[in-house]
């Protein structure tokens, strides 16, 4: 058995040990529970305003997928199990869960004092009838709705291991047999074969509870407007007002009047400011009107003693290359290239924010309740060779039927990376290759049009996963628009799920991070760090740097 000790989100909060579990795999039927403390400590109480980066898609946990949507969410609903900032699965809504001995049955047993709440008198108090216990039957519905293909979640794939799921999503059967409710209190939910990362799966938002009355009172609205949403989670939508064509565009939050009383809810409102542009962000930020930020580059003018920096490796920058351009769609210069980066001399010039990638998978994704390059370091993934780099780019002058290259530039996109360490790239490659690769900055807008529309040879695209998981991360390159990995490292990819011993897992992972690494569709570079950035009087705002997420249920401020 693999136990964990659950962190406390906050100093002075008494809570109990709990054991968990890390994955299916270990095949031992285990009890995991949380306990709630309701002690609070100063500076609660405190209206946030904050900013959010572009109008929410949608708030439906089923569906929604960009960031703003997945910040609204994640203080809107909670769901079973959760992870925090340090990769530890703890319990949320689930009281407790079990795992059968052969990995394929979880049941939870969920908390009682969960509740659904709607403010209909507009007063903040729980009145009569505007709040109920969120039960079982909630997330039957949740996975139905998942799984539905009339839905198109983008999660759905992912959760194809549940019994009856595939069944379900190809339309063939109106339920899905693996998700029960044995009480109101009490799922279940089977498996067709074990999965190691189906605990990690259960911290997403794409299995947060949905009550099916309130879904279809929406009348197809759900999740589109202020009125079509239901808060189980920290708070609940007060308003939500956006106009295109207009300014003041708000989406104001409070908190759940039911929930606060069980669980420890902070603020006393969440105001955000719906902008189009991050630089109107960052401008209202250093105005003082807003109390965080998220932001893929680190801003070196917000002073330290001033600002906080919450950092998260969460990122792999690496080269792709155009597939419909006759040269740099070579697979020889291709490999030139790669073999003739050295990532140890390019290390010794980077600072905090980057780091040399010699493999796919960056520090933060989790693999068993640590870091997956704890687990399997990348160092012995170093391509870099000279002599090889030399005889790939003579193939390629061969096979291309040239005696030499031209100039070339790589498509950056400013809002990811500052581009002075790709010229660092450029000095080696035109010391061993003899011909110079320049950058072509532009902005985060551009750079996808132009992969979109196919304007460039090389481009430095940034891969990360949907939340917390290796198996997500890997995902990442199996269904990716811009490049294409070999059918069977795709297929690989799909079986990790299927493997059931910890230390085949993890050796697994590695195997196939090598063979993606070897077809050079991919080459990695960076791994890359992105930035929650808030006022030092702020604490313990929860920052999710896979999906983009911002938690305010503890967040405090103290003047």
């Amino acid at each position: 058995v693999c136990p964990f000790y659950h962190p406390v989100y906050k100093e002075k909060i008494l809570k109990k040990h709990a054991l968990l579990i890390a994955s299916a795999f270990l095949f031992s039927c285990i009890t995991a529970s949380c306990d709630k403390n309701d002690e609070k400590e100063g500076g609660e109480n405190y209206m946030f305003n904050l900013c959010l980066l572009g109008n929410p898609k949608s708030l439906d946990p089923q569906f929604a997928n960009d960031e703003s949507s997945n910040t609204v969410i994640a203080n809107l609903y909670s769901g079973l199990l959760k992870m925090d900032e340090s990769g530890a699965i703890l319990c949320d809504n689930a009281e407790s869960y079990t795992i059968s001995p052969d990995g394929k049955s979880y049941t939870f047993k969920l908390r009682q004092d969960n509740y659904w709440f709607i403010d209909k008198n507009k007063n903040d108090k729980a009145d009569e009838g505007e709040y109920f216990n969120v039960t079982a039957n909630d997330y039957v519905f949740a996975f139905e709705r998942l799984l539905n293909p009339e839905t198109q979640s983008p999660f759905a794939e992912s959760f194809i291991c549940i019994e009856g799921a595939s069944d379900r999503l190809n339309g063939s059967s109106d339920s899905v047999s693996g998700v029960t409710a044995a009480d109101d209190y009490t799922l279940i939910i089977n498996l067709d074969y074990a999965n190691a990362n189906f605990l990690n799966l259960m911290t997403s938002q794409a299995v947060m509870p949905c009550n099916e009355e309130f879904f279809y009172s929406t009348k197809g609205r759900y999740g589109l407007d202020d009125k079509s949403v239901m808060s189980n989670g920290s708070f609940f939508m007060r308003q939500w007002f956006y106009d295109p064509y207009g300014k003041n565009n708000i989406l104001y939050m409070k908190p759940n009047a039911v929930n606060s009383e069980n669980d420890e809810v902070y603020p006393s409102y969440l105001n955000f400011d719906i902008e189009k542009k991050q630089s109107d962000i960052i401008t209202s930020f250093k105005k003082g009107d807003t109390e965080c930020f998220t932001s893929m580059n680190f801003d070196s003018s917000f002073n330290k003693n001033k600002y906080y920096y919450k950092a998260s490796r969460s990122l792999t920058l690496g080269l792709i290359f155009n597939p419909d351009d006759k040269t740099y769609s070579n697979k020889s210069l291709q490999k030139a290239i790669a073999y003739s980066i050295n990532k140890a001399e390019l290390e010794k010039e980077l600072n905090n924010d980057l780091k040399a990638a010699y493999g796919l998978i960056p520090d933060d994704i989790r693999l068993l309740g640590r870091s997956y390059r704890e687990l399997c370091s990348d160092k012995d993934m170093d391509i870099y060779n000279k002599s090889t780099a030399l005889d790939c780019l003579e193939q390629a002058k061969s096979q291309l039927k040239v005696e030499s290259f031209n100039s070339v530039r790589i498509l950056v996109s400013t809002d990811t990376i500052n581009s002075e360490y790709i010229h660092l790239l450029s000095q080696q490659w035109q010391e061993t290759l003899g011909f110079y690769i320049g950058v072509d900055e532009v902005s985060d807008e551009e750079f996808y049009s132009r992969l979109n529309t196919g304007d460039y040879s090389i481009a430095l695209y940034p891969i990360t996963a949907n939340y917390n998981s290796g198996v997500s991360f890997l995902d990442s390159f199996s269904d990716n628009p811009y490049f294409k990995i070999s059918d069977d490292n795709i297929h690989a990819v799909k079986q990790l799920d299927h493997i059931s011993n910890s230390s085949d897992y993890v050796k697994s992972f590695k195997d196939i991070e090598q063979k993606i690494l070897n077809e050079c569709c991919f080459v990695p570079v960076f791994y890359k760090n992105t930035y929650l950035v808030m006022k030092k009087e702020n604490e313990d705002i929860l920052y999710d740097a896979f999906s983009k997420s911002v938690n305010y249920q503890y967040a405090k401020h103290y003047d």
